[in-house]
């Protein structure tokens, strides 16, 4: 029996995302950003602050990842590391003002890929797509539980 990729939920969900991520991060090429960086924009656009753990727990990222991300952001002026006044061995992070300041850019862009993306779709089927996904996503976060 062959394999049809446009059959199988995992090769169209995987295409899709590389698609968005293409998209996204030629958008963002302008601002000196990619789309890696998006996960910690998203945690931290409201102007608090998280620690590395946070962040990687949050955005369901493995901790290397994050700290070689997190490493990139503060080459690039985007992030700012304080020190827990209480715990010296804690580090906080925030956006920096300049990463703030894009905040709204990024917002937008990424308020129009997902626009373009589900342009084919009517508002009742956009709905049951996201609903869709969210059903997937959780029945797969349960399968990759290693407590199960």
């Amino acid at each position: 029996m062959p394999l049809t990729r446009h059959k199988s939920a995992g090769y169209m969900t995987n295409w899709a995302a590389r698609l968005f991520a293409r998209v996204i991060d030629r958008k963002l090429k302008p601002l000196a950003l990619g789309s890696g960086y998006l996960p910690v924009f998203f945690a931290l656009s409201d102007g608090g602050s998280r620690t590395q753990k946070e962040l990687a727990l949050g955005a369901d990222i493995e901790q290397p990842t994050m700290a070689a991300t997190l490493n990139r952001m503060d080459r690039d002026g985007l992030i700012i590391r304080e020190k827990d006044q209480n715990d010296r061995r804690i580090t906080h992070i925030r956006l920096s003002d300049s990463a703030l300041a894009h905040a709204a850019q990024i917002k937008t862009i990424v308020d129009q890929v997902n626009e373009t993306a589900l342009s084919g779709l009517n508002s009742q089927e956009r709905q049951v797509f996201l609903e869709a996904l969210t059903k997937v996503t959780a029945a797969l976060s349960q399968a990759d539980d290693p407590s199960k």
